[in-house]
């Protein structure tokens, strides 16, 4: 199959690299052409091209890796995008995570030049985009959903690849989940440095909370991997996109009429961390103004780490 990959970051590159091993030929752009060009030395049935049109103009699909939905609108559908460049018959597929109003209204423009779309978000990170161990979220037509699993299974597992809905369910899913996600970091945070500076060891509350109901795979595992190690860099996923999901889901909230009151909370909060400069780092980063509030770090020596049981488990 001719495919068309256009994003080729730190996601991007993993599951471009991986429909090429796959045996499909796989034309790549990004618009940093060094990292395109670099990327096709490395890796057999990829080649780099200079733009979204030569991606796309002979493609049977094409999929974006993209920040969010800045980046994706003009490519879709801006001057020299998807819908000018790509054929009648061939398949758009996002792999980003975007407004569920900005699919619907992609997957309705590019039907009337009878190009099909699936909007299909990702999670699992950097590492699940290296090890073909991502889900996959995915929305819009049932039987197109069926004819492109094969190809999506490249990224993620068979039972990782869920059909969500209609248009842009895969994004409501997606979000849905990333807030989730920062809601218990934040949560976490706020539980660990209450207990602590009330007089409490961190090592004894991290203990107790994981094998009682108040336990999270945050606590028994996340955190251990990365807040209480102070490992934020490089990011498992970035604070910057987390923020910007987290606003996307608000959004959404608003959209259709959810009171959200405790996510409102969390997203002023990632704001307060975005303005701390702490974008570029893994999205636990979040953890820190917390944390400077009450002067309570949770950070944890190897030797307290290892006196969990069962160790942290990879996310």
């Amino acid at each position: 199959m001719n495919i068309g990959f256009i994003g080729l970051g730190r996601m991007g590159s993993n599951m471009s690299r991986r429909l090429a091993e796959a045996g499909h030929q796989v034309a790549g752009y990004d618009v940093r052409s060094q990292a395109a060009a670099e990327l096709a030395k490395k890796v057999p049935n990829l080649r780099a091209v200079g733009s979204v049109a030569e991606a796309a103009r002979d493609a049977d699909v094409v999929f974006t890796s993209l920040p969010g939905p800045k980046e994706v609108e003009p490519v879709a559908i801006g001057p020299g995008g998807l819908l000018a460049s790509m054929r009648p018959g061939s398949t758009y597929v996002d792999l980003s995570s975007d407004a569920p109003s900005l699919m619907r209204r992609l997957h309705a423009l590019l039907a009337e030049k009878g190009i099909a779309m699936l909007d299909a978000p990702v999670s699992g990170g950097v590492t699940g985009a290296a090890n073909g161990t991502l889900a996959v979220m995915v929305g819009g037509d049932k039987a197109l959903f069926e004819r492109m699993k094969p190809v999506l299974m490249c990224l993620g597992p068979e039972e990782k690849i869920f059909y969500c809905g209609p248009a842009g369910a895969g994004d409501v899913v997606k979000l849905c989940n990333n807030l989730l996600a920062v809601v218990t970091t934040v949560a976490n945070a706020e539980v660990l440095t209450l207990g602590a500076k009330a007089g409490v060891d961190l090592v004894t509350l991290l203990k107790v909370i994981g094998v009682s109901s108040g336990t999270n795979r945050g606590i028994t595992g996340g955190l251990q991997r990365g807040i209480l190690r102070r490992v934020f860099s490089p990011p498992f996923f970035t604070l910057a996109l987390s923020a910007k999901d987290t606003l996307l889901a608000l959004d959404l909230a608003h959209e259709v009429g959810v009171d959200v009151g405790v996510f409102e909370v969390v997203g002023r909060e990632m704001e307060i961390a975005m303005a701390h400069g702490l974008g570029d780092l893994s999205f636990e980063a979040v953890v820190m103004p917390q944390e400077d509030r009450t002067g309570v770090v949770l950070q944890l020596t190897e030797e307290e780490l290892a006196s969990f049981a069962p160790p942290a488990q990879p996310r």
